[in-house]
């Protein structure tokens, strides 16, 4: 019965990974927001051996110089190249919104899989997040970097932290409906374990908001990123970083308002990028949003 109840879960379900490939193509915005996201994540990624000069260079001779054909988007106020520094810094600005992500998904996925399972379990954890969600992102972020220091493991927890009891909340409420179903319980009365039934039967149901609210995630890890970083809560100054570059440049916008309009275009374009892609995702993943279309 249990293998039955299976069978007929998975297959009742579209393929997340076609819709998922839907929605990529569902329209020439999602198009160029993937394609403008994709040429920011390769630079990143090939940063080492695309930039043009050295990031952490200094040239006070070459201080605050606008663009030119050497410096394509002008210098630092220490002579450093920006484009280069820009290029750089978004591998220390995007390896946190992906990490943060990750790690938000897989423990709120984890706790929120209990919570919505074991009755015992829900009353107690639920309390725990519900006190976490009472405090705003951005004062827990700055007490846990005043509390540990700066770097990049301490950005990273005081910025997952906070999220981790939105994803809870989410696999919470789609555990709690999913476990009335009519194959859960075939499950439970075929004496299959609460590992079993939890892994197989409740887990899959997860998977596609877990994907729209993971974009969700990284969107705001980077942006909080580069507020920590631009309020000097971030990581070290020294390592590039898109808030760093801004936090740097803001004594000197009025000479060159390059320093933080470059950068801060970037984040927004990366930020604007990845919650329309989520909400393609959201829109493909969701049978009502595309019942809505349908209708329109």
């Amino acid at each position: 019965m249990s293998d039955t109840s299976l069978v007929f879960s998975r297959d009742a379900r579209p393929s997340i990974w076609r819709k998922l490939r839907e929605a990529l193509t569902s329209s020439p915005v999602v198009l160029v927001a993937a394609l403008v996201l994709a040429v920011i994540v390769l630079a990143a990624l090939l940063a080492p051996w695309v930039v043009p000069h050295d990031p952490t260079r200094l040239t006070p001779s070459l201080r605050l110089r606008p663009p030119d054909g050497t410096f394509w988007l002008g210098t630092d106020a220490y002579g450093r190249d920006l484009f280069s520094r820009i290029v750089m810094g978004g591998r220390m600005s995007l390896a946190i919104g992906v990490s943060a992500a990750v790690v938000a998904v897989a423990a709120g996925m984890a706790l929120g899989l209990m919570a919505g399972y074991v009755r015992w379990l829900d009353a107690v954890l639920m309390r725990f997040v519900d006190g976490l969600m009472a405090i705003p992102n951005i004062l827990l972020a700055i007490a846990i970097v005043a509390l540990w220091g700066a770097g990049f493991w301490t950005v990273l927890i005081a910025i997952t932290l906070p999220e981790v009891p939105r994803v809870v909340r989410l696999v919470r409420s789609v555990v709690l409906s999913a476990r009335e179903e009519p194959y859960v319980e075939a499950a439970i009365a075929a004496g299959s374990s609460t590992w079993l039934i939890m892994r197989r039967h409740l887990l899959p149901n997860t998977i596609a908001p877990l994907i729209v609210q993971g974009t969700y995630i990284c969107a705001s890890a980077i942006l909080v990123e580069a507020i920590l970083s631009f309020l000097g809560a971030g990581i070290n100054p020294e390592t590039p970083t898109w808030g760093n570059i801004m936090a740097e440049g803001r004594l000197f916008f009025q000479i060159n308002p390059g320093i933080i309009l470059w950068p801060g275009l970037v984040v927004s374009l990366t930020i604007l990028a990845i919650n329309l892609l989520g909400d393609a995702v959201r829109d493909a993943l969701d049978p009502r949003m595309a019942k809505r279309g349908i209708d329109r």
